[in-house]
């Protein structure tokens, strides 16, 4: 991509996502030709403090509904985006999504085309999305459907409802859902890439590995050291990646002298968090 087709619109997005300076935005934009991951790990190799490791944004409004069935073996995230936060905030508009939500539990839904024909106050939810576009004038749509089966479904609605959270957990009992909404809280402050180092997805630990590396490379204090020796420091760094950024490995929020797996053996020694969920507005 030449610089002319990179547009002011996707630096000043890059920023936002980053931090970093418009100058460094553009330049990243340009060497990654206008790819925006990309040009994020670029960033990141030239040792840029990036504010985001993962694009996570989903609607820039809206509103974000976290519910789980009565047994709590099924949770649900429904998000339901428009365009400004006068109507996200609006009780009616909140109240919307919150059916459509219902409407995902009642139908025992698990994709979103499902959830859209699904039966809504005597048509579809497609039809009942149209008819507030109509209503309020501006663009509304299901943005987002996600969907957890466990033994147990931990929910939280997060920043008057902009984010949602699911925890799957593997003991159904009243202190472990408890102990499930302490977690969910967590991983709504900490963001966390996985539930433990060993559930990382590959590319993830591929492109973390890479990141570093350079990283290291660039570093004047490392210049002479061998691949074999900087292979051995990459791998330390990503270590303690996976410590900061893996839900079980980091400091739990209500009590940072341990962990946040440690917290959950003291609740339960044979609960596990078997997978999570995180949306967010951005």
């Amino acid at each position: 991509m030449s610089t002319a087709t990179i547009t002011a619109a996707e630096i000043n997005k890059l920023r936002q996502t980053t931090g970093a300076g418009m100058m460094d935005c553009r330049k990243a934009l340009v060497e990654s030709d206008g790819d925006f991951e990309k040009a994020i790990d670029y960033l990141r190799k030239k040792g840029q403090k990036v504010a985001a490791l993962r694009s996570d944004r989903e609607a820039k409004e809206g509103v974000i509904i976290a519910e789980t069935t009565t047994d709590n073996k099924t949770g649900f995230i429904v998000t339901v985006a428009c365009e400004t936060d006068f109507v996200a905030k609006n009780a009616d508009f909140v109240a919307f999504a919150r059916s459509i939500a219902d409407a995902a539990l009642k139908g025992n839904v698990t994709t979103l085309e499902q959830l859209l024909a699904s039966p809504l106050d005597g048509a579809t939810v497609s039809d009942r999305i149209n008819d507030q576009v109509a209503r309020i004038g501006e663009k509304i749509q299901l943005a987002r459907f996600e969907r957890v089966d466990a033994e147990a479904v931990a929910a939280y609605i997060h920043g008057a409802y902009r984010m949602g959270v699911l925890v799957g957990l593997s003991r159904n009992t009243p202190a472990v859902l408890e102990a499930g909404r302490d977690i969910a809280m967590q991983i709504a402050a900490m963001n966390p890439v996985a539930v433990d180092p060993d559930s990382v997805p590959a590319d993830v630990v591929v492109r973390e590995k890479a990141i570093v590396t350079e990283q290291i490379k660039n570093d004047p204090k490392m210049a002479g050291k061998t691949d074999e020796m900087i292979d051995k420091i990459a791998v330390g760094k990503l270590n303690a990646f996976f410590k900061e950024n893996t839900l079980t490995a980091q400091p739990f929020v209500k009590d940072a002298g341990k962990t946040v797996g440690d917290y959950l053996k003291g609740v339960d020694s044979a609960a596990k968090v078997t997978q999570f969920k995180r949306v967010q507005l951005g």
